[in-house]
């Protein structure tokens, strides 16, 4: 391998690393897109949510054990302008297996722009645009009236220029909902797995977690409450906190218990009037505390979503603004093959 090629991994892989930039501080590991939700209304609610019940195939999208028979035949589309020149899309689709099972499969393409191609001077030479695909299919079994258990298997690649690397991820869920309550409160074990072709001969962790979730109703208001604990493998979630930019004074490290604690912790609201509409918002202590230089925005850490339940389809929208150089935008339709053919 020439001079001119080895230079291009470290580049890309540190660009790469800034357009995920909210995971850049905790060193976590490398396929940090499958943090990144498919759902509209799951980032409206911070990012992460694994136990908010709707009969809509998007909030089945990081917890397998949330995919309910009474989806069959829906199709989900997404779209999402992320960071940078960052372009995300996918689609996904499932059927029920008989009175209790479900199943679904689906393709998601992470695009990140053209990138330049420099030699190990430093002398642009050209671009490439770095991407990476996953594939997934999953499965869910109701095993008792309130409990469900789930499975996704995942297939990752990814090409950056002229190299490649592929893994296998798999998420395993355990959802309990108790509908007279309107009390779901569900585990997940995210990402587990590993790299089947590295890149450049070097291996790569998957961003594997534990994550626990519970979303509860009120009888009467339209309202539900939910809080996520994710990260869970690990307690010490330290980040550094750069001033207001108006000295040169070193970077300090925040890692005490009330940090730590909360950047563990997404909390959400839905506000659901009607079963035509919903608003949904979200706040990411982390998301904020990874942003946490002098030109971050306000709305660091928060986002929102709404959506509107229309006669043959579903389309939710959801933004947020984790620093003031980054606006993200997400789009779902979710379409019913059964009420498109009536």
């Amino acid at each position: 391998m020439t001079k001119r090629y080895i230079h291009r991994i470290p580049a890309a892989a540190a660009l790469l690393t800034m357009a995920f930039g909210a995971v850049a501080q905790d060193g976590s590991s490398g396929y940090e897109f499958l943090n990144i939700t498919q759902s509209a209304r799951i980032y409206g609610l911070g990012g992460v949510n694994i136990s908010t019940i709707d009969p809509e195939l998007s909030t089945a999208d990081q917890n397998p054990a949330l995919l309910d028979p009474e989806m069959s035949n829906q199709v989900l589309l997404d779209y999402m302008r992320y960071l940078g020149d960052s372009n995300f899309a996918g689609a996904r689709y499932t059927h029920s297996v008989g009175e209790r099972g479900s199943w679904a499969a689906g393709v998601r393409y992470f695009g990140y722009g053209s990138m330049k191609e420099t030699d190990v001077n430093g002398t642009v030479v050209g671009s490439f645009s770095p991407k990476d695909l996953a594939f997934s299919g999953s499965f869910a079994y109701d095993i008792t009236d309130r409990l469900r258990g789930g499975i996704t298997v995942k297939y990752l690649h990814s090409s950056y220029e002229q190299y490649s690397a592929s893994a296998l991820a798999t998420d395993l869920g355990l959802n309990y909902f108790d509908v007279d309550h309107d009390f779901s409160l569900s585990i997940v074990g995210a990402n587990l797995g590993g790299q089947i072709k590295k890149f450049n001969d070097k291996s790569t962790k998957l961003p594997m977690d534990v994550r626990i979730g519970a979303t509860k109703g009120f009888s009467g208001i339209p309202l539900r409450v939910s809080i996520t604990a994710w990260q869970l493998t690990k307690w010490h979630l330290p980040y550094y906190e750069t001033g207001d930019g108006t000295t040169a004074e070193d970077f300090k490290v925040k890692d005490s218990f009330g940090s730590n604690l909360f950047r563990h912790l997404i909390f959400g609201l839905d506000f659901t009037p009607s079963e035509r509409f919903f608003v949904s918002l979200g706040y990411n202590y982390k998301t904020r505390t990874d942003m946490s230089t002098y030109s971050r925005s306000f709305l660091s850490g928060l986002s929102v979503a709404a959506g509107l339940n229309l006669r043959r389809f579903n389309i939710g929208l959801a933004f947020a603004q984790p620093h003031t150089g980054a606006t993200t935008l997400m789009l779902n339709l979710n379409l019913n093959l059964q009420d498109l053919l009536n």
